[in-house]
């Protein structure tokens, strides 16, 4: 019997200098890729990730970078595997890049796309000081309670993504976000860490931001799936370009449910593949669901070795 897999696909965070090198350095076809997304977005990929810079950490560059990436590790590995995944899932960012595994967008026009997205959530949060908060040590449940308290009393702090268990990250006004780190610390977090962001991800404060990504993905989605994606807000699957339209759009300010995408898809899958620079995912995984084995594709190394394993 074939196993079921799950490719899986990191978002913002994951990004380093030097992400992505071992591929075009061995590949013609990431060569390539690298030449196509650049001429589309105008931007020197090559500069972006193999050149010390700032500019790979604005959200506008991040996410065309980490996309890129990710795609061109996953048609490395479909160059020779040639495996078609029961489901697709990726971590906010990353169910983009999911999608273009899918098929139903060419990469190019994902890397224009989540470029959009990029200006559209900084635009999004360019007046309103938007930040993001690291909540470690305390369950969902209290995070929720917090927030809720601190919304009652005006403020804007929002929970945000769902990691694992124990771990949340939380999104709002910076100034409201510390003005409640002692409600989190007496609740029980035991670190609550202020994230280097300009933007407040997955929360109302982007609603503004709605609008103009429905219309960019209306015209570069196309019907074509070959295998259901997992909604980051839904946790279920959806295969048609209406839905993931309508989600991916809902995606904006609602919460990121990774761990519970996880826990969901962890009895209906024999293994994940991550697709992109680092093991983030493959480490989440390890921690909400020990018995899901994970492995990832990150550069050549690692491609073989994924190979050799399949």
């Amino acid at each position: 019997m074939s196993k079921k897999i799950a490719m899986i696909f990191p978002g913002q965070g994951s990004q380093k200098i030097g992400m992505g090198q071992s591929f075009y350095e061995n590949s013609e076809l990431a060569r390539e890729m690298f030449d196509k997304a650049g001429e589309r977005i105008g931007v020197n990929f090559k500069e972006l990730l193999f050149e010390e810079n700032e500019t790979i950490n604005q959200t506008e560059y991040t996410q065309p970078a980490i996309l890129l990436i990710s795609v061109i590790a996953y048609k490395l590995f479909q160059e020779k595997a040639n495996v078609t995944p029961s489901l697709l899932l990726g971590h906010s960012l990353g169910e983009f890049s999911a999608l273009c595994a899918s098929g139903a967008i060419d990469y190019v026009d994902a890397v224009e796309l989540v470029h959009k997205r990029g200006l559209l959530m900084k635009e999004a949060c360019s007046d309103i000081d938007a930040g993001m908060m690291a909540l470690v040590g305390l369950d969902d449940e209290s995070v929720e309670k917090v927030c809720a308290t601190a919304q009652e009393a005006g403020k804007k702090v929002w929970p945000a993504n769902y990691n694992q268990d124990g771990q949340l990250v939380v999104a709002g006004i910076k100034g409201d976000l510390s003005a409640t780190e002692e409600a989190f610390k007496e609740a029980g977090a035991k670190k609550a860490v202020l994230l280097n962001m300009s933007v407040a991800s997955h929360c109302d404060l982007l609603a503004s931001a709605q609008a103009a990504l429905k219309a960019e993905l209306e015209s570069k989605l196309g019907e074509n799936f070959i295998a259901p994606i997992i909604s980051n807000v839904t946790t279920t699957p959806y295969s048609t370009k209406e839905e993931a339209m309508n989600l991916l759009v809902d995606q904006l300010v609602k919460p990121v449910k990774y761990k519970q995408s996880i826990v969901a898809i962890a009895p209906d899958v024999d293994l994940a593949i991550e697709f992109g620079q680092g093991v983030v995912l493959k480490g989440l995984n390890r921690r909400i669901v020990k018995d899901l084995k994970t492995v990832n594709v990150s550069d050549i190394d690692s491609l073989t070795k994924v190979l050799e394993e399949i």
